[in-house]
């Protein structure tokens, strides 16, 4: 049950709208003054809150500053029977969700209600939803070379330079990208990934560069490509070394010139787009056997930074370990496990030709299968 705060120094006015909230199910509390109404929003977490502006001692708009300056994130709606546009832009600007005026309209305050809540839901889904796709993307490790990696990450990161990430299947390479993109200064606009190797040979161009009605069966309608998607942003192209020459040569234009042409389309359109690009192949073996171009090797890869395999550091396994241990019981909504000193070591021991990727599955079968502590027994038996 969602849980409302009423502030205003009419009785008639609180009360009112308490019996209709409660009326629909809403838990409302009510404060006579701004100043208690603040006490009261510092010390309980509220769903929604609604305050008069005009008030003695502590108004509306000293109220709102002060739940915002004590970064209290809850909704607030403002209220007030001198309403005007100003005050409402100014409530608005200072942080308010919503602004009312009295006398209040019973369609437009429950309007208002469900809006605020409905915000306020979506937000705190959106946290949820970010935390989760940023503990997916960590780079796990204290390893000299998993630190010689991190050092790259925050030099590079700041600047517009091209960064080429080698490494094999499983080491963790789209996770470089996207730390890149989150500490640079792009971090705000879109990070775009195109899986090169995933894509067609005949299907690749009008994804990079879009296509135009007609240009092909089935371009029904004019559509923009990864290039103009993550204009202002990134674009990581990842499995770079999977992509056909004729494709290259159009990506080094784009990256030469800054700008790209649809398929079908004789209109230049200028993009200012920061690309990383990933590869498990050897580029200079590709290069020699006439596979990929010298000169888009040379645009690509300002930055080179190698990603180690996971035998290259096996000092980070227990942590890598324990990271994923973590996160698997939570996805799984089981009761945390623990792997004892042994097993640990025993995993230690082993050649992980599929890297961090091996491991996690690894890791994920034993908590599935394996005791409450997870044994050398249990690695001998399911791993």
């Amino acid at each position: 049950m969602s849980k409302i705060l009423i502030i205003d120094d009419e009785r008639a006015i609180r009360n009112t709208l308490k019996e209709i909230l409660e009326f629909e199910n809403y838990q409302v509390q009510v404060a006579e003054n701004g100043k208690q109404g603040l006490e009261m929003a510092t010390g309980t977490n509220y769903d929604l809150i609604f305050s008069d502006i005009k008030m003695p001692e502590m108004d509306g708009i000293e109220v709102l500053s002060a739940l915002r300056e004590a970064e209290i994130e809850c909704p607030v709606v403002m209220i007030s029977g001198h309403g005007n546009i100003e005050t409402a832009v100014d409530c608005i600007k200072r942080g308010a969700s919503d602004f009312i005026e009295k006398p209040i309209d019973l369609n437009r305050l429950l309007i208002t209600t469900k809006n605020a809540l409905e915000k306020k839901s979506l937000v705190q889904e959106t946290k949820v939803l970010k935390k989760k796709v940023e503990s997916r993307f960590q780079m796990i490790g204290e390893s000299e070379p998993i630190q010689h990696v991190r050092e790259l990450i925050h030099k590079v990161a700041p600047t517009d330079a091209r960064v080429l990430i080698t490494g094999a299947n499983g080491t963790g390479k789209e996770v470089v990208a996207r730390l890149i993109h989150a500490e640079s200064n792009r971090s705000s606009q879109p990070l775009i990934e195109v899986n090169c190797a995933a894509i067609p040979s005949e299907l690749i161009e009008s994804e990079l560069f879009g296509h135009v009605k007609g240009s092909f069966t089935g371009a029904i309608k004019d559509k923009a490509g990864k290039f103009e998607q993550a204009d202002g942003g990134t674009l990581f192209l990842d499995e770079i070394g999977d992509m056909s020459l004729a494709a290259q040569a159009k990506v080094l234009r784009a990256l030469q010139e800054n700008e790209v042409t649809r398929v079908g389309g004789d209109k230049a359109i200028h993009v200012n787009v920061r690309v990383l690009a990933a590869t498990n192949k050897d580029l200079q073996k590709e290069i020699a056997e006439n596979r990929f171009r010298e000169d888009l090797y040379h645009r690509l890869s300002v930055i080179p930074i190698h990603i180690p395999s996971l035998d290259e550091r096996k000092d980070d396994i227990p942590l890598l370990v324990n990271y994923f241990c973590e996160q698997i019981c939570s996805e799984q909504g089981i009761r945390e496990k623990m792997f004892d000193a042994e097993a640990i070591n025993a995993l230690q021991q082993r050649s992980w030709t599929g890297n961090i990727r091996e491991l996690r599955n690894v890791v994920e079968r034993l908590i599935i299968l394996g005791g409450q502590t997870i044994t050398r027994a249990d690695i001998d038996t399911f791993a």
